[in-house]
């Protein structure tokens, strides 16, 4: 281990349990260890997921947050006991391991409850909600402090909590905490006063006018909070440990509108002054640690940070609210283990919180520990697959319910959560394999081979792998990206059945004609730009033509072509060094796109709106010029927009090259064009079957 990595080795104590290390692996939607968004019960998958995480090292377990009334069939925690009976022995497992764990509970989500069109469908239609009430009971699981905005449907509107339901979800905590003291849990943590949700809601002016005892005043407003720890207590003992999640700023301007890092903004939130004194007041109310980051749904990047977010995001806040408290802080939000150590060692934190490279590889901490940080598949923050709720115009939640079921996948690594769907078994016969094309599809594909233990071939037609992810990494925001593609390229280099041939084409007809050659062959050759049959347009360039070519002239106001994530990256590139784009979309909304989670598209667009950035939605490019486009908008007029260099990001078609057969497998974009998950789930669909 590194000389800087040793305070993060370091135990400490939280009450009485001591954690033997500063490595805290935070809740993640999904992995709760009671099931997620079903009926309460003892999940295998997330138990399985838990212990081999317990087993590679990490101190503190925080698994998934387990709702006290369950959102779907309205079911409470504490009513199915035998789910405690199979906790036990697990904790006994986990506990082998040195590890220590706390079981997150949650009052749940009020007005930023992720509802899907069938939640929609049960808020506006009386009808429809009362048949559907047995499974979605929307007057619980749409209920919040006041009636409120949702989050993901601003026509949808919240129901008010009544005091009695409030009083039995405090009294539902102080059970399934003694539930899980009994089974041996070390400590429960309470979510959240901490990124908008319910609990959150309460104490926030912005989204508390309640006129009782559970509004107005600061104390009324963090009576919920207080009321939980105090109940727990006095049923599980005042050493048994009560954490709290807990966000220092809100990072809040508006309903739907964050804060960019080091803006200068009007907080409608929970500001550092009041901070300062909460932090102290839920301290002495009886919470045992702080486990924080910043943010709410309405600024969702700064607790679910994607690429654009600085590294360390929250560390400033949360060591300045450690100062007014004596009890442990945890910071996270896409903390790196150098900087984290730093601040352990100089007092300014306690521990550090991370939770989604926990998703992508779970023995990144023993590697940490072994030297061996080279070996660490890194997390890109992309969120495809472990929270990829995506909201635009006309859309509440864009997420298809099969995963709002099963969250905290990885587009990375299929095995996490899914490991009956997904896992390496020795293949029964050994071929002889070609894999066309060196990109991330055909690497994961040479890779889940060679590990199956076929004789694989890959050929890549330039002098590096990597394929269109080499451009598409090109931006300063994509450095982790980049360390993605390194990754791919050492890991390749450890199969000695896995043969790469660079600078080479490759005709795959021809290769099934000379037999015994290969036996398989799976075709990884990508996609090719789309275009558009309009005047001027020799005078564009693609997406990936500027990405090869970033320091290029484009003059001062350059106009991207197409929205979505690729273009409004461009965009936010060209405004990050210096230009001033414009960006024309057709759609109504700047990122109408399926899996792109809220915390990416809000980011791109809380810049835009503060940059001031041209966007013309619904509009349609007719013509391009040398000083600007002619375009339609929605109502069919015609307008001139000036501007430089155009850029055309419209998007992708597929090119496999070859016809498909028994023997031709397609892989990644030229199969269809997606995202990463897309392409490393298709490589194993493929590569687990031949």
């Amino acid at each position: 281990m590194k000389k800087i990595y040793k305070p993060l080795f370091t135990p400490w104590k939280i009450r009485d349990v001591e954690i033997k290390n500063r490595i805290v692996m935070t809740s993640m939607g999904g992995t709760s260890i009671f099931g997620w968004m079903e009926p309460a019960h003892f999940d295998k998958e997330a138990a399985n997921f838990l212990l081999e995480r317990a087993k590679n090292n990490v101190g503190l377990i925080l698994p998934g947050i387990a709702p006290i009334k369950n959102p779907m069939m309205g079911g409470w925690l504490y009513s199915n006991k035998g789910m405690y009976k199979k906790l036990k022995p697990f904790m006994d497992e986990l506990h082998q391991t040195g590890a220590k764990m706390f079981v997150q509970l949650t009052a749940g989500f009020g007005r930023v409850m992720a509802i899907n069109d069938i939640m929609v469908k049960c808020c506006k239609n009386k009808l429809i909600g009362g048949l559907l009430k047995p499974v979605f009971n929307m007057n619980w699981i749409n209920a919040a402090p006041s009636v409120l905005p949702n989050r993901w449907d601003e026509t949808v509107m919240t129901k008010e909590l009544s005091e009695k339901q409030i009083l039995k979800m405090i009294d539902g905590f102080a059970k399934v905490a003694k539930l899980c003291k009994d089974a041996g849990v070390d400590g429960v943590e309470i979510h959240a006063v901490h990124e908008g949700y319910l609990l959150d809601q309460f104490t926030l002016p912005y989204s508390n006018f309640r006129k009782d005892k559970w509004g107005g005043s600061f104390e009324n407003r963090y009576r919920f909070p207080v009321e939980i720890v105090k109940a727990i207590k006095k049923v599980c003992g005042e050493n048994f440990p009560v954490t709290l999640r807990y966000s220092v700023v809100s990072k809040t301007k508006a309903f739907g509108r964050g804060a960019m890092p080091n803006e200068q903004f009007v907080e409608i939130g929970r500001a550092m002054e009041e901070s300062e004194r909460a932090a102290k007041y839920l301290q002495d109310a009886g919470y045992d640690m702080l486990n924080c980051d910043n943010g709410t749904y309405d600024a969702w990047y700064w607790a679910h940070p994607p690429g654009y977010m600085p590294e360390n995001c929250n560390l400033e806040d949360v060591s300045h609210i450690r100062k007014f408290v004596n009890i442990p802080v945890v910071c996270a939000g896409r903390m790196t283990p150098e900087v984290a150590a730093e601040a352990i060692k100089e007092g300014k934190i306690d521990a550090m919180g991370v939770a989604r490279q926990f998703l992508v590889d779970p023995k990144w901490v023993t590697k940490l520990m072994e030297g061996r940080e080279e070996e660490i598949m890194p997390c890109i923050h992309c969120h495809n697959a472990c929270f990829n709720m995506a909201h635009y115009k006309g859309v509440a939640n864009d997420q298809p319910l099969h995963d709002a079921l099963h969250m905290a996948r990885c587009a990375l690594n299929p095995m996490t959560m899914q490991t009956k769907k997904y896992k390496i078994v020795p293949a029964k016969k050994i071929k002889k394999i070609a894999v066309i094309g060196g990109g991330i599809g055909g690497m994961e594909t040479a890779i889940v081979l060679a590990k199956r233990g076929h004789n694989v071939s890959l050929f890549e037609k330039t002098d590096q792998l990597g394929g269109v992810f080499v451009t598409a990494t090109t931006p300063d925001f994509k450095e982790v990206d980049r360390k993605l593609l390194d990754w791919y390229r050492r890991e390749i280099k450890k199969y000695e059945n896995i043969k790469v041939f660079m600078n080479a084409s490759i005709d795959c007809s021809k290769c099934l004609a000379k037999q015994g050659q290969f036996d398989e062959l799976v075709v990884a050759t990508g996609s090719k730009a789309k275009s558009l049959n309009i005047q001027g347009i020799q005078l564009a360039i693609d997406a990936l033509d500027y990405l090869k070519d970033r320091n290029g002239d484009y003059g001062e106001n350059p106009i991207v072509i197409g929205g979505g994530l690729t273009g409004c990256e461009i965009a936010y590139d060209l405004s990050l060094n210096g230009k001033k784009p414009t960006i024309i979309e057709m759609k109504n909304d700047l990122i109408a796109v399926p899996g792109v989670c809220l915390a990416n598209s809000s980011y791109l667009r809380d810049y835009f709106l503060l940059h001031e950035t041209p966007v013309h939605l619904e509009t349609k490019v007719k013509e391009i010029r040398e000083d600007g486009v002619i375009a339609i908008d929605k109502d069919g007029k015609e307008l001139f927009i000036p501007g430089s260099k155009v850029i055309l990001s419209i998007g992708y078609n597929p090119t496999p090259q070859f016809n498909k057969d028994k023997h031709i497998h397609l892989v990644g974009d030229c199969h269809e064009v997606g995202n990463l998950r897309t392409v490393i789930w298709r490589a194993w669909d493929v590569a687990m079957k031949l």
